[in-house]
């Protein structure tokens, strides 16, 4: 079972969550909070799989609460912001507090199912159109000056860690948005394999998920 922290400050919306998510069968809603300082606290003690986030709330945001749960050695659950609000910012600085997805809440119930599964196997949760909107904010703001970094036109990108030749295509692959089952059709390799490939190329990053290794790659361009 999954275990899900449902975070948000409208009872009558985390009681929809559940019944969505405790429908799917291999889900299972451990504990709700109703503002950011509430879910750190639970997060600590309930130690869920994946949070399911809300931005605003009071005391306390989603984006700041997110910030705590990553930093907290002790919590290891992937949080998904979901939101009423589909904007750049929000999208930009959840994913810099180091959030695994970002869905809104006008989704689908197989959406919001698929979005905990997906944190929970560590897969991609950001469509190819929210990649493209969100990924040149983080290249343009990389800590190294924009003329150190590598073109896409680079035959051979400068590296900053040691990737095999196999690595580096899964990475180029990953920068797509693609799950791990297309990365495994494009390169004629087995899923289980891909998985092997990406572990060790999150590894080797120091990367938290696949998001983190995403904005790597177009840091150092890979994509």
């Amino acid at each position: 079972m999954i275990r899900v922290l449902l975070v948000d400050d409208h009872a009558v919306m985390r009681a929809g969550f559940r019944m969505i998510l405790e429908a799917a069968g291999d889900i299972e809603v451990v504990g709700e909070a109703g503002d950011g300082r509430a879910a750190v606290e639970a997060a600590r003690t309930l130690q869920p799989d994946v949070i399911c986030m809300d931005v605003q709330m009071p005391d306390m945001d989603g984006l700041e609460a997110t910030r705590r749960i990553v930093a907290d050695a002790g919590i290891a659950a992937s949080v998904v912001i979901v939101t009423t609000f589909d904007r750049d910012d929000y999208l930009f600085q959840a994913l810099s507090a180091g959030a695994s997805g970002f869905l809104l809440k006008n989704a689908g119930p197989e959406e919001l199912t698929s979005a905990v599964r997906l944190a929970h196997s560590g897969e991609a949760l950001l469509s190819p159109s929210v990649t493209r909107r969100v990924i040149a904010r983080f290249a343009s703001t990389a800590t190294e000056p924009a003329a150190s970094l590598p073109r896409e036109t680079d035959a051979a990108p400068r590296l900053p860690v040691e990737l095999t030749e196999r690595e580096v295509e899964v990475l180029r692959l990953l920068a797509q948005a693609m799950s791990n089952g297309e990365i495994a059709r494009e390169l004629y390799i087995g899923e289980a394999t891909v998985k092997t490939h990406v572990s060790n190329v999150l590894q080797k990053l120091g990367a938290r998920d696949r998001v983190a290794a995403v904005v790597w790659a177009h840091r150092y361009g890979l994509a």
